[in-house]
């Protein structure tokens, strides 16, 4: 008992120095050292997450096999599903909030932003019920072969009950850099990294879980980051806390009312993850029709990559909301023009870095996941230069859409979304394949991103 008193101070410690707020003013900081102070606590905060997804898959896939990585990329949508229900509350009650508080509305801020937390909890623990109640039937449904159904059930049943959890990690990070604290934000997301990372490799080698091991590492560390955030949005001190919520009649229908305008806002958040979604089941469908097991692993490996290229897209999208929405709160319109330009530019750089180094180094990034001697490598190699064509365009698209959610223009971004990630990426995979083969299965996601973006360019030049 004692010891872990001293490691519940140690912890409240901790806490206390890193919650401190960094120095920020959305209103009258000039633009570019704003959009840094941001930017970089969110891209560090990104990475870590970008290293335990690919860290998990090289685990996976070198101590599991290939059948492992086509098992959890079955499951993967999922998981994607929980990641944008976080999103969707996260930046829908973040633009709401950051209005709110450039009105000095704070109150109301809270308010929202206890609402999101608590709705989106419920909801995904519903839905956690449900899944592990028809377990075999959603992966039938994601197209699980019956010779990948164990391996997926027992990865499946590591991570589900925890998907409320993972939500929290992602919508918890908007309302800390709200209040100022990106860098506690940052440590969250570190911290959640860190952990899943030695856990996959205790779990998988030392111990011998398998892949069941995988999904308790990844739930592990993401329960910790959302321990760290429960902590900070707990302190009366922070600008955002947590209120209480009153449970009469009106209340209900006023929080009912709040969430629904939240979710009408973030749901392109929450659609972006779905199209990954989406695209990983096309994918895994037309891989698995072409090629058998060995493609949808080959495939597997675009879809750990393609997450983390939507990572560092959406910190960009992510650093830049609450400047846009504090400042179209306040009428500042040339700060908000200015603040996604800034923000345009930088994601256009680095899709164009991430394409290049894709394409020159796809083998050694597939010989990463994979045993060169595997026909999915041979698979793998070949298409995911192909695939990475995307990423310019896919940069431009997704900081356009955040650009449209921070100043509500929700039928704008929702509509790029449908577009981007339903309509062109499924008609794409089912009708460029049959004409190209296995390399039009790869381009079938760049060729939808490309002609979002010319849609994207119209938009902005009708409504200049």
């Amino acid at each position: 008992m004692v010891i872990l008193y001293q490691c519940q101070q140690y912890i409240f410690a901790a806490v206390k120095i890193v919650c401190m707020k960094d120095s920020i003013d959305f209103g009258k900081e000039h633009i570019p050292s704003l959009f840094r102070k941001m930017f970089y606590p969110t891209l560090f905060g990104m990475l870590f997450s970008a290293m335990f997804v690919i860290t998990d898959g090289i685990f996976v896939g070198r101590g599991l096999g290939s059948d492992a990585l086509a098992a959890v990329n079955i499951v993967a949508p999922l998981w994607l599903f929980a990641t944008g229900v976080g999103l969707m509350f996260g930046m829908g009650a973040s633009v709401v909030a950051s209005i709110h508080l450039s009105q000095n509305k704070q109150k109301a801020a809270r308010i929202n932003m206890t609402q999101s937390i608590v709705v989106s909890s419920l909801f995904l623990l519903l839905c956690s019920t449900l899944i592990m109640i028809f377990i075999e039937p959603v992966l039938q449904m994601l197209g699980c072969s019956p010779r990948l159904l164990p391996l997926a059930k027992d990865y499946l049943t590591g991570f589900i009950p925890f998907m409320a959890v993972n939500a929290l990690l992602c919508s918890g990070g908007f309302f800390i850099r709200l209040s100022g604290s990106p860098s506690y934000a940052m440590l969250c997301t570190i911290v959640a990294a860190v952990l899943n990372v030695g856990l996959d490799y205790l779990f998988i080698f030392p111990l011998n879980l398998g892949i069941f091991g995988a999904a308790i590492a990844t739930s592990l560390g993401s329960i910790a980051g959302a321990v760290m955030i429960l902590v900070y949005l707990s302190r009366k001190s922070s600008l955002l806390h947590f209120v209480k919520i009153k449970l009469t009649y009106k209340s209900l229908r006023l929080t009912a009312r709040n969430v629904a305008y939240m979710c009408n806002l973030g749901f392109s958040s929450f659609l972006c993850e779905a199209a990954i979604a989406c695209m990983m089941v096309c994918g895994n469908y037309v891989f698995m029709r072409l090629t058998g097991e060995d493609g949808v692993a080959a495939f597997s490996i675009a879809c750990y990559f393609f997450p983390i290229v939507f990572m560092l897209y959406n910190s960009i999208a992510q650093s830049v909301q609450p400047i846009i929405s504090y400042n179209y709160g306040a009428s500042e319109k040339k700060r908000v023009r200015k603040a996604f330009t800034v923000a345009l530019k930088t994601a256009l750089v680095c899709g164009t870095i991430l394409c290049l180094a894709t394409v020159f180094f796809s083998h050694q990034i597939v010989s990463m996941f994979i045993d060169p001697g595997l026909p999915a490598h041979t698979i793998a190699t070949q298409g995911l230069p192909l695939f990475a064509l995307g990423f310019i365009p896919f940069a431009a698209n997704i900081v356009s859409i955040g650009y449209f959610q921070s100043v509500e223009r929700i039928k704008s971004a929702n509509g790029v979304t449908i577009l981007r990630g339903f309509f062109f990426m499924i008609l794409c995979f089912a009708v460029i394949p049959r004409m190209a083969g296995v390399p039009g299965a790869w381009l079938s996601v760049p060729v939808s991103e490309i002609i979002t973006l010319i849609i994207v360019v119209y938009m902005y030049l009708h409504n200049k």
